[in-house]
């Protein structure tokens, strides 16, 4: 029967969107050898405090913290050697950043990485420690897209977008692949929506294994342009983000937008405090340490907006993927120091 539900959903989905079960089957035994299998940990007392069963697919503890390996690593293994030879460009301000340069450090491929002058340090550090290149840019899209062009111009390597990019949504959509492996009984995934890369490649991972399976988005409300755009049904893009969690400010991409589209079933909108008291409770009780953009699936589940909606009340066996593990504790230690 499973198979069967696969094979229609398949067939449902191929050639519609960037991506499909096919290519991130195909991207999985792409980089199977080269990424960590992360864990799956639960918590009873999460479980109490949240009224289902989670279970937390650990993407903190992929390799450069995040996963966006996934994704960099299938990207940069597509490309033939006459590509890889000219070396690779993107532009990110964060974790696709380090991906991109460990992924092209692994394949001994130059790596191009233009970066806004206010990235999280971190993950800048990050960037130099798998030896890329760092170009700067002024913090806005529009600088980051023009420095990038004129990189791109001059060194004739091949641009790899952070999300917007059929192999990036494939490679992220492995996680669904070893998530409903490793707890079969999900009926529920909450996700960390931003560019929608993730996202994208999760739910039609989860939904051509699973066609039953709900997909939801956590967003910040400082950044909430992927809920008003699935309100309007159309790309929004905002004038200005404002939320701590800096992983999430980017805007929809037209291949990640049709996915979302059409298989998000609905997109949870929380505070920045909701995202700094799931943070908390990642530390405290989960014992894992991640970023804002990673805990903010944990502050979806436990918003109001989630337990007080009816709509979600059959939710009981509940995933959440942690996303990102790299802070900037360079606060902290400064003031330990004073």
């Amino acid at each position: 029967m499973e198979m069967e539900m696969e094979t229609k959903s398949q067939e449902e989905i191929e050639g519609k969107y960037a991506a499909d079960i096919s290519s991130i089957r195909a991207a999985y035994a792409r980089i199977s050898p080269f990424i960590h299998k992360t864990p799956v940990l639960t918590s009873e007392s999460l479980n109490i405090m949240a009224g289902r069963n989670l279970f937390f697919k650990c993407e903190c503890f992929q390799k450069g913290g995040a996963f966006k390996f996934r994704g960099a690593c299938n990207a940069m293994l597509s490309l033939d050697e006459e590509q890889a030879a000219k070396g690779v460009l993107t532009h990110s301000s964060g974790n696709h950043a380090a991906a991109l340069a460990l992924a092209a450090k692994l394949r001994g491929v130059k790596a191009y990485i233009v970066i806004p002058k206010n990235a999280p340090k971190c993950k800048v550090e990050n960037v130099r420690r798998y030896g890329g290149q760092i170009i700067w840019s002024e913090a806005n899209l529009l600088s980051r897209e023009e420095t990038a062009a004129k990189v791109l111009q001059e060194t004739g390597a091949v641009f790899l977008h952070p999300y917007n990019d059929g192999r990036i949504i494939s490679g992220q959509g492995t996680i669904s692949l070893e998530f409903l492996e490793q707890a079969p009984q999900i009926d529920t995934i909450v996700v960390p929506i931003s560019g929608g890369g993730l996202i994208s490649g999760i739910a039609l991972a989860a939904k051509s294994i699973n066609p039953s399976i709900r997909i939801l988005g956590a967003e910040p409300k400082g950044a909430n342009d992927a809920a008003l755009s699935k309100s309007a049904g159309k790309i929004i893009k905002l004038h200005e983000t404002s939320t701590i969690a800096d992983g999430l400010r980017a805007f929809l991409g037209d291949l990640t937008w049709p996915v979302v589209r059409d298989l998000v079933d609905d997109i949870i909108v929380v505070e920045d405090k909701e995202i700094i008291a799931a943070m908390r409770l990642c530390y405290e009780v989960l014992k894992v340490a991640v970023e804002p953009s990673g805990a903010i699936g944990l502050a979806a589940v436990l918003s109001d907006t989630f337990r007080k909606n009816p709509t979600w009340n059959e939710c009981r066996n509940v995933g959440i993927v942690v996303s990102g593990g790299n802070l900037d504790l360079g606060l902290l230690w400064n003031s330990m120091d004073n």
